[in-house]
């Protein structure tokens, strides 16, 4: 039972790490935060943008609720509602970066 926790625990801080740094990545390519915003100018960009937003958004999630505490000094109860869904979103995704590199180890050797 614990062991299981420390693994969800684990996908958990690697779903919020991949977050992060594709977050990171996306605004030092376009100098602009990631924004949970769908660009529709075509059907790629929007799959893209849709493929980014999977996998940054327990980060844009994030980002934009610790702004909302801050500057529109909304109530706390707000924060842990959204730290909540990230850490669940963060899971999800986790378990998919963990399970691609699984896959991708096991193909090379």
């Amino acid at each position: 039972m614990l062991m299981d926790l420390f693994i969800a625990a684990f996908a958990a801080a690697t779903g919020f790490v991949s977050a992060g740094v594709l977050s990171s990545f996306y605004q030092l390519v376009t100098a602009q935060p990631a924004r949970f915003d769908v660009d529709g100018s075509s059907m790629m960009a929007g799959i893209a943008a849709v493929i980014l937003l999977m996998f940054a958004g327990p980060a844009i999630l994030m980002r934009n609720a610790v702004r909302a505490r801050l500057i529109e000094r909304r109530p706390v109860g707000w924060l842990a509602a959204s730290m909540a869904i990230a850490s669940v979103w963060s899971l999800c995704s986790g378990v998919v970066v963990l399970e691609f590199a699984l896959a991708l180890r096991h193909s090379m050797f």
